[in-house]
C-alpha cells in the first residue's frame, strides 16, 4: 500500500487523478486532445483542446461523475517505455503530443501510461490501479494559451485536487471556501471599495468613494510616519521622456514592462514605471554638502507597468499602481544607520497594522558569478556585511539568497503569504551604487571634493493597491476602526419614532470627527441589519425606544452578534480607544 503521509505519494495520487480526469473527458468529448497535465501546489490541472465545445460550470459535475465510473472500473495503470519512433507512431494523430515528442532528445526515456481505453504520455509515477483514486474534486476551469503564448490557440484548463481520504478532501474544500470568502475581489465588492470595468481597461481599477477614503487614510498615515522620520515629500509627473529612462538604464532593461512610447511634437514620452529617475533629478537640482546628508525624498506616486492580461488580478496585480516610494541619498558611512532606520520604520508600521507573519530575505551577489553585478568588490563586501550587522543587531530572523541581488546592490525584501495563498513582496530596501553614477550625482565632502552619494530605494507599504488587496484578505474585510471608510452605522428601529434621536447621535459622532453613516431608509430592520453585516462596518448602532428614553446607544461590533448598551459618551470613549490602540477586529 502507498504511504500517503509522504508528499511524494500525494504528488503521485494527484498525477494519477489528472489522467483519470483526462480519461473521463475523452469519454464525454471523443475529439478532445490533451496538452499537459502537471501536479501543482493546489492539486493538478490539464490543458485540453475541446474543439468547438466549451466547458461550463455544470460540466464539472458531469466530468466528476464519469471519473467515478472510471475509478470503479478498477483498471490497472500500466507504464510502457517507447522509442521516439514508437511514440511518434502511437500519437501520430495528436499534434500536441507530436510537438512534445519531437522536442525530446533521442536519449530521453519516453514513457506512457495506459488505463483501460486511455493512454497518454507521462513520466510518472502513477498509482497501480484506478480504484485507488477515490476522493477528488474538480475545482475550477479557465483558459490557457498553448505553451503560454498569447499568439497560440486558447486551450481549456481544468483544475482539480485529490486526497487519500474523504476527510482530508472535505477539510481542503472547507479551506478553499474560506479562501474564496477572503478573496479581496469579493470583499472589495461587498465593501464597495473598487470596481473593474472592461470599458476602462484590464488592470485599471476604479476606486469607489469608500475605497478612496481607505486610500486617503493609508496615504495620510504613511506620509505622517515618513515626515516624522525626516522624509521630505515631493511630487513628480506620471510620465517622462524616453531619454530620461535611457539615462537611467531602464529603457534597455525594462522597456518590455513599459507602455509604448508616445511622440508629442519632437519629444518621445512614456508612462513612468518607477519614480527613481525623477527623484535623482530633484537631488541633482542643487549643490549638497556632506553635512546635509542624508536627504530622504518620498512620494505617493502613480506608476504604470504593462502586465499580461492573464496576469492582472483585482488590486493585487494592476497596470496602474500607487507606490509608497522613497529614495534616501546618503554617504557611504551612513548606509548602516539609514538601513536600520528603514527596517525600524517597517517594523513600526507592521506593528500598527497587526502584521506578524512575514519573512525577510537578504538578496546578495553571487561571488562566483560577478559579471552580472556592478563591479566594485570592496563595495559589495562592505555593504553586505553592514546589512547583516543591522539585521543581527535588531534580532531579525532572515535568510540569505545568494545570486538574487539586483545588478546595482544588495537588498532586503519582506515577503508575506496572503490569506488565499499568494506569495508577495510587501516591503523592500535596495542599495544602489549605479544610478548616482548614471545621473552624475555628487555632494561636497569635508575636503571640498565632489563625491558620489549612495541611494537607498525603499517602499514600506509597497503599492497601496497591493497592500489594500493583502489587508482586505488578511482582515477578512474587518478593517480596524482607524482605517475603516465608515466607522459607525446608525440604524433606527423605526424612522418615525426613533429617527430624530438617530440624527442627534449622528451629529454628535460627526462633531467628534468620526466617519458615520445614518441608515434612515424606509426598509425593514432585519434587511438593514443584514446589509450592515455584509459591509463589515466596525460598529453598528441600533437605536430603539429604550435608547431614546435613556439617551443611550446599543452597539454591535463587526463579526459579533452580541448587543451592548452604553451611554453615548461611553461609546465615544470606546471609539477613541479603538482608534488610539489600532484594534483589529479579526483577531
Amino acid at each position: 500500500m502507498v504511504n500517503f503521509k509522504e508528499e511524494e505519494s500525494l504528488h503521485m495520487l494527484n498525477h494519477s487523478c489528472a489522467h483519470l480526469m483526462a480519461q473521463a473527458v475523452k469519454h464525454l468529448y471523443p475529439n478532445a486532445k490533451f496538452w499537459v497535465g502537471p501536479v501543482v501546489e493546489e492539486g493538478f490541472y490539464y490543458d485540453i483542446d475541446l474543439g468547438e465545445d466549451v466547458i461550463k460550470e455544470d460540466d464539472l459535475a458531469r466530468i466528476e461523475k464519469e471519473m467515478k465510473k472510471c475509478s470503479k472500473d478498477a483498471k490497472h495503470i500500466i507504464r510502457k517505455e517507447l522509442t521516439k519512433d514508437e511514440a511518434l507512431n502511437l500519437f501520430k494523430e495528436d499534434s500536441y503530443k507530436i510537438d512534445l515528442i519531437e522536442r525530446m532528445d533521442e536519449e530521453n526515456v519516453i514513457s506512457c501510461y495506459t488505463q483501460g481505453d486511455f493512454t497518454d504520455l507521462c513520466r510518472g509515477p502513477h498509482m497501480s490501479n484506478t480504484k485507488e483514486i477515490k476522493y477528488f474534486k474538480l475545482i475550477k476551469f479557465s483558459g490557457a494559451y498553448f505553451k503560454g503564448d498569447s499568439s497560440n490557440k486558447m486551450l481549456q484548463r481544468i483544475y482539480g485536487v485529490c486526497f487519500p481520504t474523504q476527510e482530508e478532501l472535505d477539510n481542503h474544500l472547507k479551506e478553499l471556501e474560506e479562501m474564496k470568502m477572503r478573496d479581496h475581489r469579493k470583499i472589495g465588492k461587498d465593501l464597495e471599495i473598487f470596481m473593474i470595468s472592461d470599458l476602462v481597461g484590464k488592470g485599471l481599477p476604479l476606486w469607489l468613494p469608500k475605497g478612496s477614503e481607505l486610500r486617503r487614510r493609508l496615504e495620510r498615515y504613511i506620509t505622517d510616519k515618513e515626515i516624522s522620520s525626516g522624509y521630505q515629500h515631493v511630487t513628480t509627473p506620471s510620465l517622462g521622456s524616453v531619454n530620461l529612462y535611457k539615462t537611467s538604464g531602464h529603457w534597455d532593461h525594462y522597456k518590455e514592462n513599459m507602455f509604448p512610447k508616445m511622440k508629442i511634437d519632437e519629444e518621445e514620452f512614456v508612462l513612468r514605471p518607477m519614480n527613481c529617475p525623477h527623484h535623482m533629478l530633484i537631488f541633482a537640482n542643487g549643490i549638497h554638502s556632506y553635512k546635509e546628508l542624508p536627504i530622504r525624498y518620498a512620494e505617493i506616486a502613480n506608476d504604470f507597468r504593462y502586465e499580461e492580461s492573464g496576469a492582472v488580478c483585482g488590486l493585487e496585480r494592476v497596470r496602474c499602481m500607487t507606490q509608497n516610494d522613497s529614495h534616501i541619498f546618503c554617504r557611504p558611512d551612513q548606509i548602516k544607520e539609514e538601513f536600520a532606520g528603514v527596517v525600524k520604520l517597517i517594523l513600526a508600521v507592521y506593528q500598527d497594522m497587526g502584521i506578524t507573519d512575514y519573512t525577510c530575505r537578504l538578496s546578495l551577489r553571487d561571488p562566483l558569478d560577478k559579471e552580472k553585478y556592478y563591479d566594485d568588490d570592496e563595495m559589495w563586501i562592505k555593504a553586505e556585511n553592514e546589512l547583516r550587522e543591522v539585521l543581527n543587531g535588531l534580532h531579525i530572523t532572515y535568510f540569505e539568497a545568494t545570486g538574487e541581488a539586483a545588478f546595482y546592490g544588495p537588498k532586503l525584501d519582506v515577503e508575506i503569504k496572503t490569506a488565499i495563498g499568494h506569495e508577495l513582496t510587501l516591503s523592500t530596501i535596495q542599495l544602489d551604487f549605479l544610478l548616482p553614477q548614471k545621473f552624475e550625482l555628487s555632494y561636497v565632502d569635508e575636503n571640498g571634493e565632489k563625491v558620489r552619494p549612495v541611494v537607498i530605494h525603499r517602499a514600506i507599504l509597497g503599492t497601496l493597491d497591493r497592500f489594500v488587496a493583502f489587508y482586505l484578505e488578511e482582515t477578512k474585510g474587518y478593517l480596524p476602526l482607524w482605517l475603516a471608510p465608515i466607522q459607525v452605522q446608525i440604524i433606527p428601529v423605526h424612522k418615525e419614532y426613533h429617527g430624530i434621536y438617530a440624527e442627534e447621535v449622528y451629529k454628535r459622532l460627526k462633531e467628534k470627527g468620526f466617519r458615520v453613516e445614518l441608515d434612515n431608509r424606509n426598509e425593514k430592520l432585519g434587511y438593514k441589519l443584514r446589509e450592515s453585516v455584509i459591509k463589515k462596518i466596525p460598529y453598528m448602532l441600533i437605536l430603539g425606544q429604550n435608547e431614546v428614553d435613556n439617551h443611550s446607544v446599543s452597539y454591535r461590533r463587526a463579526g459579533s452578534e452580541e448587543t451592548i448598551t452604553v451611554s453615548l459618551e461611553e461609546f465615544i470613549e470606546l471609539l477613541n480607544q479603538d482608534v488610539q490602540n489600532k484594534v483589529r477586529y479579526d483577531k
